[in-house]
Formats: C-alpha cells, structure tokens, sequence
C-alpha cells in the first residue's frame, strides 16, 4: 500500500507543471473565462508561434478535498495555423459545480518545431451572479445571502456557530476548512441554480467543497436554522473522513451527528423511540448502514434513532471515541472491526447496548449546556453526485 501511494506521488510531482515553461517561438494572446451559471463554464485561448501550433490542452483543477490531488485535461477543437484561438466548454451536466467554486486552469500549447508553452495559472471563481449577494461571517463559517435584513442572516450564522461548538465540544471533530453557506430565498431560486434538481430538493451540501446552498424564506427561519446546522455538520464530519476507500461513514452516525448538530434531541422523540422499541417496530443498526427509507414516517424513526445512537455513544463513552471511530473508518476499517477496536462491541452489541439505554429506567439524558430542540420534519438523503445530502422540509 505505501508502495502504490508513493508511485501516485511521483506521477503527481511529474506531471504538475511549472508555471511557466519558456517557449520564445509561441506567444499567448489571450486566456480568458466566461460562466452561465449553472450551465457552462467556456475557457477561451488565443496563441500564435512563428511555426503551426499543431496541438493545444486545457489543464485544470477544482479547488475541493480529496485524498490525491490531480487534475483533468480538455482537448478543444483546433485548425492548426500560426495563430489559433479556441474555446472549451465545462457542460455541468457531466461535472457538477456549486457557487464560488474555485478553479484554477492553465493551457499547454505545442507547434510543429517541438516548441511547448504552458501558461501560467489562472483562477476562476464559478459564481452565480444573479443575485446582488451579501456577506456575514464568524468563526471560519460564511454567510451569503441576497434577501432579508441583515438580522436574518445573522441568525442563520448564530445556528452555524452554535453547532459548529457543539460538535467540537462533544466529539472532538473540528471545522478545518472555511465553509460557504449560500441562502437562496426560496426554493425556486434553489433549484435553479442546480442543473436537473429533483422537484422536492430544498438544500444541498456539496462533497469536497465545503460550500452549502439551502432556499430559506424570510418568513421560514426557523426551518432555515437547523437546515444549516443539520448541513454543517455533514461537511465537519466529512472533513475528517476523505479516504481513498470512498465514503465510509454509515447513514446513521452521519446524520446521527448531523442530527446532534442541531441541538439534543427533544423528550417528545425519545418518548417515540422508547414507543417503537416496545412495538417491535425499531430498525437494527445493520438495516440503518444504507440509505433511509422513502417513507416519511419511516424515516422519521431512522433520524431520531440514528440521533439517539449517536447521542448514547457520546454520553456513555466520550467525546474523543467518536473522532477515533471517525478516524479508524477513515483507515478503511469496516465498521464492527472500528466499533469492537473503540468500544469493545460490534454493530450487533451496539444494537443491544442502545435499546438496553432506552429501555431502562428514565433519565436526564441532556448533554450539558444544551438547550433541547423538537424535531418536526426530517431530513431526506440524495444521492446527486458529488451532493453529500439533499435536505427537504419548510416553507417556499
């Protein structure tokens, strides 16, 4: 393994470019960028050379996390002549971007004498420019909005922050990167700046990025609130998990903690589990390892046990053990050898473990210094390449 990691790293170091590669006989005219956000993103290149420029490439590089940086190459249209200009069209339909997405993109430009230019880098910001955006930020987290007062969008900051602490205070993970929370003012709006949207998507948060776009109405902030909360706390796990084995975190400890984002969960949806339990109508573990049931109600019940197993295991075990969960699925553990590696039980035991917590005697289950909040409509996952989830719930 450290073998194959290190012959990805050398092709990297030799491929990377210089940013710039002399080249007396070919001259860049022009390098330039124009969005339709969502659409396109169109790279234009004007070049000339005492010789016929016989071959240009477009090189690029999304600003995003992952495990080994690389980066794509375009071959435009060209008509080989001394002087040439292109362009390159980015269809969204096949990459997808979020607003403010950064790129940075340079052209490799040959003609028939053997000579090579490589441009140096340049870097575009793929913004959505229809709306007269504004700005708010505190502790590494940034709000973007265009209608509402300024208390507003204060408001949907004060959520992000408190569960920016809360997250950092009861398991240890920590926002690493700043984030980008873009409030579109109604779903509408929402959905247009997403190519092919499903009809129901009312946020997203985008894998790698760190970027958020929900659609909150002035008159829903009370939804908007834990929406951005609920995100955040996706992209603050998931900065701790970028693996080369994929996604690793099962459906219930990721909204689990998604869920804790927002606040301790309320007496009134322990009251509905402990209700379930005694039914027969609870999901194993197992079953909650994959994506969410479609039924709301269904779901429902898949948030607030994923929430409640998630809460028991910061409880009763600590905060450090869950970034050390997060950490050992990370490293490509599967998740009864990262379970029995923390705790001591598998999936199975955990099963047992929770429900035997439940079903004791009632007890003040409030983490301290949170205040307790009702759940009244859950999220839903959506498996929109590269979205992380898609959240649904609240007003237009």
């Amino acid at each position: 393994m450290i073998r194959q990691i290190t012959i990805i790293l050398l092709l990297l170091i030799c491929l990377t470019p210089a940013s710039v590669s002399a080249a007396s006989d070919i001259r860049l005219l022009d390098s330039s960028t124009e969005a339709d956000f969502p659409n396109l993103l169109t790279f234009r290149v004007k070049a000339a050379s005492a010789d016929t420029i016989t071959r240009i490439r477009l090189r690029y590089e999304v600003d995003k996390k992952v495990y080994a940086p690389t980066f794509a190459e375009a071959w435009p249209e060209l008509q080989p002549a001394h002087n040439v200009e292109t362009t390159w069209s980015w269809d969204m339909r096949k990459g997808i971007l979020p607003p403010g997405a950064r790129v940075t993109y340079w052209w490799v430009i040959e003609d028939a004498s053997g000579n090579r230019l490589t441009t140096p880098k340049k870097v575009i910001s793929f913004d959505d420019t229809r709306h007269q955006w504004q700005k708010v930020s505190d502790q590494n987290i940034n709000i973007y909005w265009y209608r509402g007062s300024r208390s507003f969008a204060g408001e949907l900051l004060k959520a992000a922050t408190d569960a920016k602490e809360r997250l950092e205070r009861d398991t240890g993970v920590t926002l690493e990167q700043p984030v980008h929370i873009y409030i579109y003012a109604n779903y509408s709006d929402l959905r247009d700046s997403i190519v092919s949207p499903d009809e129901w998507t009312g946020g997203v948060a985008y894998r790698g990025f760190t970027i958020i776009s929900i659609g909150i109405s002035t008159n829903n902030l009370a939804w908007g609130k834990k929406a951005v909360a609920h995100e955040l706390g996706h992209l603050m796990t998931q900065q701790v998990t970028v693996s080369p084995y994929g996604e690793t975190r099962p459906y219930w400890l990721d909204e689990g903690l998604a869920m804790h984002a927002e606040g301790e969960q309320s007496e009134v949806d322990r009251e509905e589990l402990r209700s379930s339990i005694e039914d027969g109508r609870i999901a194993t573990l197992q079953s909650l390892t994959s994506p969410f049931p479609a039924d709301s109600q269904q779901a429902y019940f898949a948030y607030a046990q994923s929430q409640s197993v998630t809460e028991y295991l910061i409880k009763n075990h600590g905060r450090d053990n869950i970034r050390r969960l997060l950490v050992l699925l990370n490293d490509g553990y599967s998740m009864d050898d990262a379970l029995t590696t923390v705790y001591g039980f598998d999936l199975s035991g955990l099963d047992d473990a929770w429900l035997e917590y439940m079903t004791a005697a009632p007890q003040d289950n409030t983490v301290p210094g949170e205040v307790l909040l009702q759940r009244t409509e859950p999220y839903h996952i959506h498996s929109l390449s590269p979205v992380l989830c898609t959240a649904f719930g609240g007003g237009a």
